[in-house]
């Protein structure tokens, strides 16, 4: 681990950490009627869903599902797949982001932490999620862009197991973060990498594998399980807030609460099948 002195973060993994779904099938409804993927893709992304919410998937399904997904995006533009996202971003994620994630998120901000979204899912979806979510970076894959600002169906950057870390390392080192006093959170063992870099992780909704391995190794294990509208959470905060009497104070003729909450993040956890 590194041993930046500083400050702190908290690195949260997407699918099944943050969301309750896995993101393609979630946004599988806008990338259909987009006219990018056809019927068949959605259904065969809903079968996988279940699969892998249930049983779990090896490292090489899911990398055959990478492969197929690779061949499946050559050719989209990236500034449309970008507008499919921004435009169903807030209804297709808003009802599956865990309560208990969101919490741990204001939590960790008010705490004076760094929150960062890390993802296999591609930047153009984990960017935006980010941002909806209040997060201060992420990390996320890259797809290679040719001239033309088409997807090539080939990856700059898969941040994915130990590629998660070294990222998560890199950005340690120029934001001086502290990692062994930082915080991790993911469901995977193939994101074992990413717990392991730094001082505080914590198993939640593992599979099996994590599941017994953060056993073995003294992990922290979380359940999420209820699942929130962001914006219904603002609104119980302002109605618990407006319940409160504040007594006048003399020089003052007005007063006013101003509330926000930051905006982050979705992400296509590679599209059909990211993760392990």
């Amino acid at each position: 681990m590194t041993a930046q002195a500083g400050k702190q973060a908290a690195f949260f993994d997407l699918d099944k950490t943050v969301i309750a779904r896995a993101s393609m099938v979630a946004f599988g409804r806008p990338l259909y009627n987009g006219g990018l993927i056809n019927r068949r893709t959605v259904l065969r992304a809903l079968y996988g869903q279940l699969v892998y919410l249930h049983l779990g998937a090896s490292d090489e399904k899911l990398e055959r599902i990478r492969e197929q997904v690779l061949r499946l995006t050559r050719g989209w533009e990236q500034a449309r797949v970008a507008e499919i996202i921004e435009e169903a971003l807030e209804q297709v994620v808003d009802p599956i982001i865990y309560a208990e994630a969101a919490d741990l998120i204001d939590l960790h901000r008010a705490a004076g932490r760094s929150v960062v979204i890390v993802s296999a899912s591609p930047a153009e979806i984990v960017v935006p999620l980010g941002r909806y979510l209040g997060a201060d970076a992420t990390i996320a894959s890259k797809t290679h862009v040719d001239e033309t600002g088409r997807y090539t169906g080939t990856m700059e950057f898969y941040a994915y197991g130990e590629f998660k870390a070294e990222a998560m390392r890199a950005l340690a080192q120029r934001e001086g973060i502290d990692l062994d006093e930082s915080y991790a959170y993911s469901d995977s063992y193939t994101d074992l990498p990413m717990l392991e870099a730094v001082g505080h992780p914590v198993a939640v909704n593992p599979d099996r594998v994590l599941a017994r391995y953060a056993r073995e190794h003294g992990y922290e294990i979380a359940r999420f399980v209820q699942p929130v509208r962001l914006r219904d959470r603002v609104r119980d905060v302002r109605q618990r807030i407006s319940s409160v009497s504040v007594p006048p104070r003399p020089a003052l003729t007005a007063s006013a609460v101003v509330m926000g909450v930051g905006a982050s993040a979705f992400g296509i956890g590679w599209w059909l099948g990211r993760k392990r």
